[in-house]
């Protein structure tokens, strides 16, 4: 409906139409709300609109990686791999946005350039690029936790004359590597699964490797039509079961079963550890309860882990080089490959390990390092992104008093649950920093939150109330809870440099921003904050 000051106004704006943006519409829109969702892209899909890179895969079963709002979205629905590759979970996410009808409630094409809170008028105003303004009661920001790709700043990077991509941001046509010489920089999630792809086409691969990463065979496959049928018969039940779980997956239904570690490393032999190896290979790494909270523990996990990869890969000195060295195993996101490290067994691909002679420079034909120079035809960026803030601090979101969500994270980010910050009324932030979100099944999460914020508006509509606004004290107590929770993990080793810690970005503050409590126990948390009538929050 147009305002008199000529902007449009809904009960909610949501940002962002990927998981956690289509279904926000869809819960908020049954509640009777008039919703806009306002989309950058060109489609829906969010993450798996625009990592279209080659081998880009999701790393959880797919029969969990999806929604559980609809019984017959889900038995409707049949995925064919047990971990689906970018283009089904796309088709997917597609297909939920026909079935339900959301594209009549959403803008493509329209990026956020700025989000204002009225304290006159209780409301927020959100400008886009194209000028167009919108005003709404509530703000939903749907924006995701791996949405602002990074590009590292290294001399000479606009100089170079060939064809430039980044994983973040693939072209939506096909590209053809064949004959071309292809330098990949970053062996991060992307870059592991993009690597061994790349390398059946090229002519010649090189892979410019800043740390050598963990990673262990994903060991997908179709899912079997016996699978399938049971997890459809059992959907119920595993819901249930994810939502009470530490990361919101029980596996099973045709990936690995999910075991609890029961030995612990410091109590074995090195005959014993080997003799794991022989038997389960890098799934041996799962049977010990001590390498997470151990220095110890976990630096006999990793040599385990480099004697495996000294097993695959044939040149002794590229295992050494592929070999991780002076941080712990679990500090990073866990990867997961398909053929990845039997890749460098392949003539035509060329590891370069950057901790023996950085990059000095981006030529216009290739790449010079310390130890020699290598030319190239085509450069790709798997190089990451600005995680869990990236994509919010690069709207000018301003809150109470024009204070800017930059200057309020300047020193990282503050939360209350993950959900609101002190100063923001009426802005929610989904699977935002200070929740369980990326150590977490995103699907699970991102509904436990939409969820949570429909139910929100439900009570302050019921009770005749405008605001709602997480109040210092508790932001601050809650961000002291979720850094004590990390505490003694190898997540916060000193020696440990992740996304999760902000470190991967040059200047942002180093502080862990997921919640390490689990899901289930976070989930118990929002419960129980709502049931006693929003306590941390001011109503208004």
């Amino acid at each position: 409906m147009a305002q008199e000051d000529g902007s449009d106004a809904y009960d909610v704006i949501v940002v962002g139409a990927g998981f956690g943006g289509l279904y926000a519409l869809y819960k908020l829109r049954e509640q009777g709300l008039r919703v806009r969702v306002l989309e950058a892209g060109a489609g829906v899909g969010g993450t798996w609109y625009w990592n279209r890179y080659p081998g880009a895969r999701c790393d959880v079963p797919s029969v969990e990686y999806s929604y559980s709002f609809s019984r017959e979205l889900e038995q409707e629905w049949n995925w064919t791999e047990v971990m689906a590759g970018q283009p089904e979970i796309l088709s997917y996410l597609n297909h939920v946005a026909d079935r339900f009808d959301l594209r009549r409630d959403i803008q493509l094409e329209t990026r956020v350039a700025q989000a204002r809170f009225d304290e006159a008028d209780c409301c927020w105003f959100v400008l886009t690029t194209s000028g167009e303004e919108l005003k709404a009661r509530f703000c939903v920001m749907a924006t995701g936790c791996l949405s602002a790709p990074n590009t590292p700043d290294i001399p000479g990077k606009a100089d170079f004359a060939g064809a430039v991509y980044h994983t973040g941001a693939w072209p939506h046509e096909d590209v053809d590597f064949t004959g071309l010489r292809v330098g990949v920089v970053g062996t991060g999630s992307s870059g592991v699964q993009a690597i061994p792809v790349l390398a059946q086409s090229a002519a010649q691969l090189t892979v410019f490797q800043r740390t050598p990463n963990y990673t262990v065979p994903a060991g997908n496959r179709p899912l079997a039509d016996a699978d399938r049928d049971r997890a459809k018969a059992a959907y119920e039940i595993i819901r249930a079961r994810e939502r009470e779980s530490y990361a919101g997956i029980i596996f099973g239904f045709g990936g690995h079963a999910l075991v609890l570690p029961t030995e612990r490393i410091l109590e074995t032999s090195p005959e014993q550890r080997r003799a794991a190896l022989d038997e389960d290979a890098f799934g041996a790494l799962r049977r010990y309860s001590d390498i997470q909270s151990d220095p110890r523990a976990n630096e006999l996990a990793c040599e385990m882990y480099r004697e495996m990869l000294r097993r695959i890969v044939d040149d002794p000195d590229v295992a050494e080089r592929l070999s991780p060295r002076g941080y712990p195993l679990g500090c990073k996101r866990p990867v997961i490959d398909t053929d990845y490290l039997p890749t460098f067994n392949r003539e035509n691909v060329t590891l370069v390990d950057l901790r023996r002679g950085e990059i000095e420079r981006i030529t216009p034909s290739g790449v010079q390092t310390a130890q020699g120079y290598f030319g190239l035809d085509v450069l790709i960026w798997a190089t990451g992104f600005d995680a869990m803030t990236g994509t919010l601090l690069r709207i000018d979101v301003r809150g109470r008093r024009n204070l800017g969500l930059d200057r309020a994270w300047a020193e990282g980010p503050r939360s209350y649950l993950g959900l609101q910050t002190h100063g923001f009324p009426n802005f929610f932030t989904l699977t935002g920093p200070m929740s369980p979100s990326v150590l977490s099944n995103m699907v699970v999460s991102i509904e436990q939150h939409v969820d949570w914020i429909a139910g929100c508006i439900r009570y302050l509509d019921e009770h005749e109330l405008a605001t709602i606004e997480a109040t210092a004290e508790a932001e601050a107590a809650w961000i002291e809870h979720v850094q004590k929770l990390a505490q003694g993990t190898m997540w916060v080793s000193p020696s440990c440099n992740s996304w999760y810690l902000g470190t991967n970005i040059p200047g942002k503050p180093r502080v862990f921003m997921p919640y390490v409590g689990g899901v289930g126990t976070y989930r118990k948390h929002c419960d129980r904050v709502a049931a006693q009538g929003y306590e941390g929050f001011v109503l208004g």
